[in-house]
C-alpha cells in the first residue's frame, strides 16, 4: 500500500473514530443523567409515594437514606474493584443493576421491597459513578479534556437541579411508578451504547482488598447515617456515636492500608497537592450549592408565599446559566490556567450568594433573578476547570479511584449542606434561611481560598499566540 493509500485510509477513520467518542460521551452523559436524577427526583415525589404505601413520611424518607447510604459507601470499593477488573466492565454491569432495580422499584408495591430496590440502585449508580469520570478521560485526548468535563459538569449539574421538574411532569401525566420505570428504556439503550462505543479498559493484576471494602463500606455509611442523625435531632449521644464510629473505621483502613500501592481510600493521591486541595474546592463548591438548593425554597415560601411552581421558577436562572457557562468554561480550562478560573468562578458564587441575603422587602421575578444568574455563572465557571485538574493530577492507572473521588467529594458536600441547613434552622428558625446562606457564602470564599492555594505554576494549559501553542503558568 502506497503512502498516499495509508493517508487517505487514516483520514477516513478519522470521522468514525470521532463518531465513536461522541457515541461513547453519550453513553456515559446519559447514565450519569439517570444516576444523578435519582439523587434528587424521588425527593419530590415522597408525599405521594407516602401516601400511595399508607406509611409515614418518615419512614417514606429511608427510599432516599438508602440509596444515598449505598452510592456513598460504596464509590471507593468499587473504584478500586474497578481498577482490578476494569473500568468498562465494572460500569456496563453497574448500569445493569441499575437499571433491572429500577424495574424492581416500579413494579412492586409493598415499601421493604422498594427499600430493598433503591439499595441496589445505588449499589449499580456507585459503580457507574465510580469509574464515569475516568472514561471520560479516555474518550478525550490531553488538550480537550476539559471540553469532556465541561459536557459532564454540564449533565451532572442540570440533572441535580432538574429533579424536581422531571418528577413533577411525570406525576402530572402518570403514577409515582413512573419515576422508576422511565429508568428502564433509557438503560436498556445506553447499555447498547456503552457495550458497542466505550473503549475497552484492561484491568490490574492485583487482588480485591475485602476487608478494607468492608472499612471503607462502614465507614462512610456511619459518617452519613450520623450526618442525617444531626439533621434530624441536632446533637445527641446517637449522632456522636455514629461519627465516632466512622472516625474508628478510618483510622483501621488507614492503618490496614499503610502499605498497599494503591489503597482504596486514595491516600495516596491525596499526597498530591493539586487532587487533595481540588476535592477539598469540590467539597465547599458543593456544600454552597447543597445550602443554596435546600435553604431558597424554604426562603422562598416563607417570606414571599411562592407556589411550587413559583419556587421552580425563581430557582430556574441558576441551572439555566450553569448550562451556558458549563461548556464555555470547559474550553477556556483547556486554553488557560484551570485553577485561576476556578478561584474566579467561586468568588463570583460568593457575591451572588451575598447578594441573596440583602434582598429588598418587596421583591420581583428580576430581583431574585440576576442574584440567582451569579451564582449559576460563578458555579459554572469553577466546575469544569476544578474536575480537570482532580483527574489530570492522577495517573492513569489512578484514574479509577479519581472518577470515585470527584462523585464522592460531591455527594459529601451536598450532604453537609442539607445538615448546614438543618442546623441554621435550630439556631433561629426565622431566620434560618438567611443565615443557611451566610454560610454558602463562607464554604464558597473557602474554597476559592483552597483553590487559590493549589500549585498552578507549570499545570499544563492550552493558550494561543497565534498559531503556536504556548504553555501558561
Amino acid at each position: 500500500m502506497s503512502n498516499s493509500d495509508m493517508g487517505s485510509s487514516s483520514i477516513q477513520l478519522e470521522p468514525k473514530m470521532e463518531r465513536s467518542s461522541t457515541l461513547a460521551m453519550l453513553a456515559l452523559c446519559i447514565a450519569a443523567t439517570m444516576v444523578t436524577l435519582d439523587l434528587s427526583l424521588i425527593n419530590t415525589a415522597l408525599p405521594t409515594i407516602s401516601e400511595a404505601l399508607g406509611v409515614t413520611a418518615s419512614t417514606a424518607i429511608w427510599l432516599v437514606t438508602a440509596y444515598q447510604i449505598s452510592v456513598i459507601g460504596l464509590l471507593l470499593p468499587f473504584a478500586s474493584l474497578g481498577e482490578i477488573v476494569g473500568h468498562k466492565r465494572m460500569f456496563f454491569y453497574g448500569l445493569a443493576l441499575f437499571t433491572v432495580s429500577s424495574l424492581v422499584a416500579g413494579v412492586f408495591t409493598d415499601l421493604p421491597w422498594l427499600i430493598v430496590a433503591r439499595c441496589l440502585q445505588g449499589i449499580g449508580g456507585a459503580a457507574v459513578g465510580s469509574v464515569v469520570t475516568a472514561l471520560i478521560k479516555r474518550c478525550y485526548p490531553a488538550d480537550q479534556l476539559g471540553r469532556g468535563m465541561g459536557i459532564y459538569a454540564l449533565v451532572v449539574g442540570l440533572s441535580f437541579t432538574a429533579g424536581p421538574t422531571v418528577a413533577a411532569g411525570i406525576l402530572a401525566v402518570s403514577n409515582w411508578h413512573c419515576l422508576f420505570l422511565v429508568n428502564v428504556p433509557v438503560g436498556i439503550y445506553c447499555l447498547y451504547l456503552s457495550r458497542r462505543y466505550i473503549p475497552v479498559t484492561s484491568g490490574s493484576k492485583g487482588r480485591f482488598d475485602l476487608i478494607g471494602g468492608v472499612l471503607c463500606c462502614a465507614m462512610f455509611i456511619l459518617l452519613i447515617l450520623s450526618l442525617v442523625a444531626f439533621a434530624r435531632g441536632g446533637v445527641s449521644a446517637v449522632a456522636l456515636f455514629k461519627l465516632l464510629g466512622a472516625f474508628f473505621c478510618f483510622a483501621l483502613l488507614s492503618y490496614h492500608q499503610r502499605k498497599h500501592a494503591a489503597p482504596m481510600l486514595a491516600i495516596d493521591l491525596f499526597k498530591q497537592r493539586n487532587f487533595a486541595f481540588s476535592s477539598l474546592t469540590s467539597i465547599c463548591a458543593f456544600v454552597t450549592q447543597g445550602v443554596a438548593f435546600i435553604a431558597l425554597p424554604f426562603f422562598f415560601h416563607t417570606f414571599l408565599s411562592a407556589t411550587p411552581f413559583m419556587t421552580g421558577m425563581l430557582i430556574t436562572p441558576w441551572p439555566a446559566v450553569v448550562a451556558c457557562m458549563a461548556i464555555i468554561s470547559g474550553m477556556l480550562s483547556d486554553r488557560f490556567n484551570p485553577g485561576t478560573l476556578c478561584t474566579a468562578g467561586l468568588l463570583i458564587l460568593a457575591t451572588g450568594m451575598f447578594t441573596l441575603c440583602f434582598l429588598p422587602e418587596k421583591v420581583v421575578f428580576l430581583d431574585i433573578a440576576w442574584r440567582m444568574m451569579i451564582c449559576g455563572a460563578g458555579f459554572g465557571l469553577y466546575q469544569a476547570p476544578n474536575l480537570k485538574m482532580m483527574i489530570s493530577s492522577a495517573p492513569l492507572e489512578r484514574s479509577g479511584s479519581a472518577s470515585a473521588i470527584v462523585a464522592l467529594s460531591r455527594l459529601l458536600g451536598q450532604s453537609f449542606g442539607a445538615v448546614l441547613v438543618s442546623f441554621a434552622y435550630n439556631i433561629s428558625p426565622d431566620r434560618g434561611p438567611y443565615i443557611a446562606l451566610g454560610i454558602g457564602v463562607a464554604f464558597a470564599l473557602l474554597g476559592g481560598l483552597f483553590s487559590a492555594v493549589r500549585k498552578t505554576k507549570g499545570i499544563e494549559t492550552r493558550t494561543f499566540n497565534g498559531s503556536r501553542p504556548v504553555e501558561s503558568t
